[in-house]
C-alpha cells in the first residue's frame, strides 16, 4: 500500500517514517508529489483538521492519505494553545519564538498549575477494507482515526536541541528532562504521535490487511 503523509513538517515526517517501519507500506511525502491546495487548519477540533488534511491529500493524489493534527494543551491556559498550537504567537515566527512567548505568558504560574499534555489525532483517509469481491479491490469506507497523549508540564526555561515545536519547554517530571533533551529513538517510544501511530499501525494490519515485514 502507498500512503501519502500529508505534512510538510520534516520533523513529523522523520518520526512517522521511523514509527511505521516494520509494515509493508510505501510512505510518500508531500514534497514528492505535485503541489496541491492545502486546506486551512481552521477546524474546532484536532479531528476536523486532520481529516481535512488527509482528504485534501487523497483527492489531489489518489493515494490513501495519513494526516495528523497535534497540539499542546496547558491546564493554566484552559487548554490553550490547543488546535492553534502551530499558529500561536502569529504567523512567521519560529518555534523558538513560540516557546519564548509561551514562557512569558506563564511567567509567575506555579509548578502545580503548569501541567500540560501533547495531544495527537491521526486520520487515515479513506479507510481501506481487506480485499474482497470482484478483482479483490480494496473497499473504501470512511476513515480510521486514533489518538495519543503525552503528559508532563511546562518548564521554566527551554532546554535541549533535539525535536521541534514545543519540545524544548515540555518537561517530563519523571525523567527530569525536556522532550528536546531526548534522543529521537527515546522520543519515538513515548510521544503522543508514537502512541497514535502505534494504534494506527495495528489498525492498518488488522483492518486494512497490510502485511508485516
Amino acid at each position: 500500500m502507498r500512503i501519502i503523509l500529508a505534512t510538510r513538517n520534516q520533523g513529523k515526517l522523520r518520526e512517522i517514517r521511523s514509527i511505521l517501519s516494520g509494515i509493508d507500506v510505501e510512505l510518500v511525502g508531500t514534497g514528492d508529489v505535485e503541489p496541491y491546495p492545502e486546506p486551512a487548519e481552521d477546524g474546532d477540533t484536532f479531528l476536523e483538521n486532520a481529516l481535512a488534511k488527509a482528504r485534501a491529500a487523497y483527492e489531489a493524489t489518489g493515494m490513501t492519505a495519513l494526516a495528523d493534527d497535534s497540539g499542546l494543551e496547558i491546564e493554566a491556559l484552559d487548554g490553550r494553545p490547543g488546535v492553534h498550537s502551530a499558529r500561536y504567537g502569529g504567523a512567521g515566527i519560529t518555534d523558538g519564538e513560540r516557546c519564548v512567548k509561551l514562557l512569558e505568558e506563564l511567567a509567575g504560574v506555579p509548578a502545580e498549575r503548569r501541567e500540560a499534555r501533547f495531544h495527537c489525532t491521526m486520520v487515515l483517509y479513506p479507510r481501506l477494507g481487506r480485499p474482497g469481491g470482484a478483482g479483490g479491490r480494496p473497499i473504501e469506507k470512511g476513515y480510521l482515526t486514533t489518538e495519543g497523549f503525552l503528559y508532563g508540564c511546562i518548564a521554566e526555561r527551554p532546554a535541549g536541541s533535539n525535536g521541534f515545536g514545543y519540545d524544548p519547554v515540555f518537561l517530563l517530571p519523571d525523567r527530569g528532562v525536556t522532550v528536546a533533551e531526548l534522543l529521537l529513538e527515546e522520543k519515538n517510544r513515548i510521544s503522543h504521535r508514537y502512541r497514535a501511530l502505534v494504534e494506527m499501525k495495528w489498525l492498518l494490519v488488522r483492518e486494512c490487511g497490510v502485511a508485516l515485514k
